[in-house]
């Protein structure tokens, strides 16, 4: 299950990509989260991590988007598709 500030980020970057066809950047993901920079990279590392979004900090401008709502069986998902 996602922390409140990554499901909170996801569905951001879901409903914000899916709306204006683009990717969010890092200020307007701040605007609308009111995180700091570092706090907003933290949560966006760990969604990558999770699997929901590629991203990586040498590119932070660049988002895509794997996977827009949250898992439900998470456990099943990384036996069947991660490598965790």
């Amino acid at each position: 299950m996602l922390a409140d500030a990554e499901r909170k980020v996801l569905r951001i970057v879901a409903n914000y990509s899916a709306g204006r066809k683009r990717m969010p950047s890092l200020i307007e993901l701040g605007r609308k989260t009111g995180k700091s920079q570092k706090k907003l990279l933290e949560t966006l590392s760990e969604l990558a991590k999770e699997g929901y979004i590629s991203w990586t900090p040498a590119d932070p401008e660049r988002i895509t988007l794997l996977q827009a709502w949250e898992r439900e069986d998470r456990e099943n998902w990384w036996q069947m598709y991660g490598s965790r």
